[in-house]
């Protein structure tokens, strides 16, 4: 019966133990508690920087897809562009060992196009003056190629200035000698063109990642001394690093509004001229509440703490008064008869040393 009766109980003990122990938060979660409930902001905090540091890696990384995902697409939209063009206006043309031939009366050949802006072949000249003349011409404009012999100078909206790339490290890196019009056609046409879509948005992926993580992170640094300036106003002692860490939780809804700015942009072109700093105001608030309300929930602590220790006091004096009452005559008056005995026996003492104070020198002699 006794081992029976025992085995429930330490069942029980493990199910209230279990209950006590606090579940970890999903990423999800903590996406909605980061966005809609600003009080569990130290309770995310305290689980430490890499917690944090693994949080924000996974948001960024979802920004990071959504700009791969449409430069992928623009890409493929762009080759198919391309081909269409190369396949039906475009001049043949052939390379071999690093050098490229276009089979066009006409050089240079000046076309522009909406989808590529301005492009300039010139395959007959090794002026480099020309050549620096081409280039500059393209970067009036959003976009433009220059294609010379040996290498081709590009121009883009996103990149500053203009970029150049030699034909024959391209094509050695790819183990290509040999290419002409229809070679490029037909492998824009087989399957085997995935893999340079995969390549890209892998590329593209690993660079967009780094570059948010980093600036995102610097957000975070920049909000967090700004948390810091905060607690130093309001006079409370925090550490920097549980500051860092709701600081990460903070910049959550400006990451995510940054997502959807950027779907907006893909498709409308919406621009909109100071989101950096609405970036950074809108984490800022965030952060800035979550410590109000720490400073708050601190005050409603001590206040609770004073009143705990005034209703102590209270119930000590009721229960002394009650105990004195509650005693019978004789054990008052023996209780008062301790305490005579006690002061004279002090007085005995005080005497005794005021004697000893007063008599002469050499009367023990």
């Amino acid at each position: 019966m006794n081992s029976e009766e025992k085995e429930p109980k330490t069942e029980n003990v493990k199910n209230n133990t279990n209950q006590n122990i606090e579940k970890p938060k999903g990423f999800f979660k903590k996406i909605w508690y980061s966005i809609t409930k600003i009080e569990k902001y130290p309770e995310m905090a305290v689980e430490g920087v890499g917690k944090a540091l693994s949080y924000i890696a996974k948001l960024v990384a979802i920004l990071a897809i959504v700009l791969c995902v449409w430069l992928t697409y623009r890409t493929y939209d762009m080759v198919n562009t391309g081909i269409d063009y190369l396949e039906n206006e475009f001049p043949n043309f052939t390379y071999k060992d690093g050098i490229l031939q276009v089979e066009s009366t006409e050089q240079p050949l000046i076309i522009e196009s909406e989808q590529f802006g301005k492009i300039i072949i010139d395959t007959n000249t090794d002026s480099e003056e020309k050549i620096n003349e081409y280039t500059n011409s393209i970067s009036e404009y959003s976009s433009g190629i220059v294609f010379t012999k040996e290498k081709a100078s590009l121009k883009n909206g996103t990149v500053a200035g203009t970029v150049s790339y030699n034909y024959k490290d391209i094509f050695s890196g790819m183990n290509i000698t040999e290419l002409n019009k229809q070679d490029i056609i037909n492998y824009a046409n087989s399957k085997q063109v995935m893999t340079l879509y995969i390549s890209v948005f892998i590329t593209l992926f690993m660079y967009s990642f780094i570059m948010y993580f980093i600036t995102t992170i610097w957000y975070v640094a920049i909000i967090s001394i700004l948390g810091l300036l905060v607690t130093v106003i309001l006079k409370m002692r925090m550490r920097y690093v549980a500051i860092f860490n709701m600081s990460v939780y903070a910049v959550t809804l400006s990451v995510i509004l940054n997502i959807i700015y950027l779907i907006v942009n893909i498709f409308t072109n919406f621009v909109i001229q100071y989101f950096q700093v609405m970036y950074i105001a809108v984490a800022t608030i965030y952060l800035i509440a979550a410590i109000l309300i720490m400073k708050s929930e601190l005050i409603k602590k001590q206040a609770e703490l004073m009143k705990i220790i005034e209703a102590q006091k209270i119930v000590r004096k009721e229960t002394e008064i009650d105990n004195n009452e509650e005693k019978s005559p004789d054990e008052k008056k023996k209780e008062e008869e301790k305490d005579k005995e006690k002061k004279e026996e002090k007085e005995k003492k005080k005497k005794s040393q005021k004697g000893n104070l007063d008599e002469p020198e050499g009367t023990n002699a």
